[in-house]
């Protein structure tokens, strides 16, 4: 499904180009789970976010099912990321005067479903998360872990093909860490949702399908 070649990113800073990414392999299958392992500063999450077209690469191909999406404009792209990608992060980035239903629904209303159809489709999400008593809460009335599980259906109100997870539990306490975990991998196995995930949660990495390494821009492991 995901397949990428010689990918490799480069920022220049006060004339000098920093290499964060030099030339990564990788290729992910419908409905696989990958953990992405590494000290900080590796290029995981420089990775995940190119994989996420939310930053272009400096060099090498990704292909979505054989298509090159950063051969397309930004605005072509914005649409692939909306329909097909459903980010969950450490920090739930969630708007503070939205309530859970309001948080939910913007991804679909940014897709051009009409309002009544987006909250309806938000509150479908959020039962299923366990959330069905806080959809009219806002994120200050809302558990650290019930934030986390509104930023899980956010990603989901699109019926993505891949969830992709930067550090999902690495502001949680076990306990609540656990059930974002049991969240996002029952994801993958009931709805084959392809699962990728950043992590230096070993309990979490240790569950997914597969893992890889990320040190000084490379990949070290596959497995």
């Amino acid at each position: 499904m995901i397949k990428v070649r010689g990918l490799q990113k480069y920022f220049v800073k006060d004339g000098n180009r920093i290499d964060v990414l030099k030339g990564i392999d990788l290729t992910v299958d419908r409905g696989d789970s990958l953990a992405i392992v590494g000290v900080s500063g590796a290029g995981k999450s420089t990775l995940l976010h190119i994989l996420g077209a939310l930053d272009r690469p400096s060099g090498g191909e990704v292909t979505y099912n054989d298509l090159d999406v950063f051969k397309w404009d930004d605005n072509k792209l914005a649409g692939f990321r909306n329909r097909t990608i459903g980010f969950v992060f450490q920090f739930h980035h969630l708007l503070p005067e939205f309530t859970s239903r309001e948080n939910v629904s913007l991804p679909a209303m940014m897709a051009g479903l009409p309002k009544k159809k987006a909250l309806a489709r938000a509150d479908e999400v959020l039962t299923e998360m366990g959330l069905g008593e806080r959809i009219g809460h806002k994120p200050g009335e809302l558990s650290g872990g019930e934030q986390q599980r509104v930023a899980v259906a956010r990603a989901l109100i699109m019926d993505p093909e891949v969830i992709l997870a930067d550090e999902p539990t690495g502001n949680l306490d076990t306990e609540t860490g656990g059930r974002v975990e049991e969240i996002l991998l029952s994801l993958n196995v009931a709805k084959k949702i392809t699962l990728l995930a950043v992590t230096h949660n070993e309990a979490l990495a240790g569950r997914m399908a597969r893992r890889i390494g990320i040190k000084d821009g490379m990949v070290y492991t596959d497995g």
